[in-house]
């Protein structure tokens, strides 16, 4: 018995096994195409940008302001920085010094925490499931989740 009959012509049909390996690899690579196609298809200018590095004439215990901002939003006061200070080991052979984002926020004085993603963007706790390319929109977004609501105030951290 032969599993794959040949037509008049003397071509091959494939089975149905490799009909549907066929296919199912097919429907893979297209759904991870269209999984992955929103972080390709990112516009590079939308990008946040990681916050710049101290200049050349930066001492190792300087400190420069990559972002600081001041406003009153929906009624609640958000103030936040960004600083860059420099790392104390250098980064490579050449000397070169890494420098290390410090974040804080405060919405109407209590602090919000707020964690710096390796693609330069910000998370916070309120807003966990979204990050944001400045912490000024990271504040925002916070104030728009929390709505009335007061940020709980800093946990004592006992040792």
């Amino acid at each position: 018995m032969n599993p794959t009959p040949a037509k008049p012509g003397g071509t091959r049909i494939p089975s149905r096994r490799t009909v549907l390996r066929g296919a199912f690899t097919a429907a893979v690579v297209t759904g991870t195409a269209g999984a992955l196609f929103p972080l390709l298809d990112r516009d590079p200018a939308a990008t946040a940008r990681p916050a710049p590095a101290p200049g050349p004439g930066a001492g190792s215990g300087s400190r420069a302001t990559a972002e600081e901002f001041a406003e009153m939003y929906r009624g609640r006061e958000i103030r936040g920085t960004a600083t860059v200070v420099p790392a104390g080991a250098p980064a490579d052979d050449r000397g070169a010094v890494a420098a290390e984002p410090v974040t804080e926020i405060r919405i109407d004085g209590r602090p919000l925490h707020v964690m710096r993603r390796a693609d330069g963007t910000y998370l916070s706790d309120v807003r966990h499931y979204e990050s944001y390319p400045t912490l000024l929109e990271t504040a925002r977004a916070a104030v728009d989740e929390l709505g009335t609501a007061r940020l709980a105030p800093p946990a004592a951290h006992h040792m």
